[in-house]
C-alpha cells in the first residue's frame, strides 16, 4: 500500500536525499548539479521560507522507500499547492490518488494543485518529455518517461526549448553591424563588483516583466542572491546583460555556458570544475536562460539590441551551440518572438528540441 511519510530526523532526511540515486543508476544522461537549491529548499534554509512552507516526504509501498516528493505552499502563490521535487520507481499504482489526499489535509484552502513545480520558476521546472537519449541542459530537467504516466489524470501544459548552431546568430550579427540605433536604449552588461545591486536590478525586472507568466510568483532579492551568490566563481559579467535608458532598467538579459559539460554522471560541481572552466574551457554550449523588456518598453528594439550583445560574447567564447530555457507552449507573446529571432537568423522554422510539461488540476 503506498503511503507518505512526512521526513523527520537525520536518517529519514538521508533516505530522501539518496533516493534519485535508485532512479538513475546506470542512466548516464542524469545530471544533479542543482541538488543545491533542493537541499537550500527541504532544510529551511533559504529567504523563500519566509512566505512558503516545505514538507518534504518520503513515498513507501509498505516498509520499502519507492520515492520521495515535497509539497510545497506559497503564499505569494497561495491557489496552488506544489509537488515538487519528485522522484519514484515505476509502477506504483494509485501514488496520485495518495498525494492529492495528503495535499487536501495539509492545505485544505487550496483550490488547486500543480506537479512540476519545485517552489518557483527561478528554481527550474517541469518533466522531461522528450527526448531522453540526451543529458540536460544546466538548469533544465532530465526525467524518466514513465513520471509522465502518475500524473496522466491531471491537465498537461507542455513547455519547448530550442536549440541551434551559433553560426546563424553570428551571420545575423555581422549583417547588423557593430550598432544598433537603440533610439536612447543603453545596453551594458553585469558589474561583478557590486553584485548585490545588479541582483536587486534582476529581481526588480524579474517582477516587472513576469507578472502575466503561468505560476508566476513575485521574488525578493534575498531569494535571487542565493542563486546568484553560490555561482559567483562561475559567473561572467558578460552572463548579465541590462538595458537602461536615462539610467534606468529596462530590460535584462541571463545566458551562461552549459555547465552540466564540466561534470560526469552524479558529480556536483565543484572547484575542479571551476578551475577546468576558467584554465581551459570545454564548454561546447550556452544557455540563454531569461530575456525580459519592461511592458513600458517592448517593442522598441530592446531585445535585438540585448541579442547582440549576447552573441559578441558568445563567439569571443568560441561556443557553437546555443539552447533557450523553457517557453510554455500557452505563452504567445514569448513563442512568437523567439521562432521570429530564429527564422531570421535561419531562414527556415526550427523544431524545438526538447519538450517539457508540468501537471494541474483541481484539489
Amino acid at each position: 500500500m503506498i503511503q507518505l511519510e512526512a521526513v523527520r530526523g537525520k536518517l529519514a532526511l538521508r533516505r530522501f536525499y539518496r533516493f534519485p540515486a535508485r532512479v538513475y543508476r546506470d542512466i548516464p544522461q542524469h545530471r544533479s548539479t542543482e541538488d543545491d537549491v533542493m537541499r537550500m529548499l527541504v532544510e529551511r534554509n533559504s529567504a523563500y521560507l519566509e512566505h512558503a512552507s516545505v514538507d518534504p516526504f518520503l513515498i513507501r509501498d509498505g516498509r520499502r522507500v519507492v520515492g520521495r516528493l515535497a509539497l510545497i505552499h506559497d503564499r505569494k502563490n497561495p491557489d496552488y499547492v506544489q509537488v515538487g521535487f519528485f522522484e519514484a520507481l515505476p509502477g506504483l499504482e494509485g501514488l496520485l490518488d495518495v498525494i492529492l489526499l495528503k495535499a487536501r489535509a495539509l492545505h485544505p484552502q487550496c483550490p488547486k494543485i500543480v506537479v512540476g513545480l519545485s517552489g518557483h520558476l527561478n528554481y527550474g521546472a517541469g518533466f522531461l518529455v522528450e527526448p531522453h537519449e540526451l543529458p540536460p541542459v544546466f538548469g533544465l530537467p532530465w526525467t524518466p518517461a514513465y513520471y509522465l504516466d502518475y500524473f496522466a489524470a491531471l491537465e498537461r501544459h507542455d513547455m519547448v526549448s530550442f536549440r541551434f548552431d551559433n553560426q546563424g546568430f553570428y551571420d545575423l550579427q555581422a549583417e547588423a553591424g557593430p550598432e544598433l540605433d537603440l533610439g536612447g536604449i543603453h545596453i551594458r552588461t553585469m558589474d561583478r563588483s557590486n553584485l548585490a545591486r545588479e541582483v536587486d536590478l534582476y529581481t526588480w525586472l524579474n517582477n516587472a516583466c513576469f507578472q502575466e507568466h503561468p505560476y508566476w510568483a513575485d521574488r525578493t532579492t534575498t531569494e535571487d542572491w542565493e542563486l546568484f551568490h553560490p555561482f559567483r566563481f562561475l559567473l561572467k559579467e558578460e552572463n548579465l546583460i541590462f538595458a537602461e535608458e536615462d539610467g534606468k532598467p529596462v530590460g535584462f538579459l541571463l545566458w551562461y555556458p552549459d555547465f552540466n559539460e564540466l561534470v560526469r554522471g552524479d558529480e556536483p560541481l565543484g572547484l575542479r570544475h571551476v578551475a577546468r572552466y576558467h584554465l581551459r574551457n570545454p564548454i561546447q554550449s550556452v544557455r540563454l536562460t531569461e530575456i525580459a523588456v519592461h511592458p513600458a518598453c517592448r517593442n522598441r528594439g530592446v531585445v535585438p539590441g540585448m541579442i547582440m550583445q549576447m552573441i559578441r560574447s558568445v563567439q569571443a567564447g568560441g561556443y557553437h551551440y546555443t539552447e533557450g530555457g523553457f517557453i510554455f507552449e500557452q505563452n504567445q507573446d514569448s513563442m512568437g518572438m523567439t521562432l521570429r529571432y530564429l527564422a531570421k537568423a535561419f531562414g527556415d522554422e526550427i523544431e524545438p528540441a526538447r519538450r517539457y510539461c508540468v501537471f494541474d488540476g483541481d484539489l
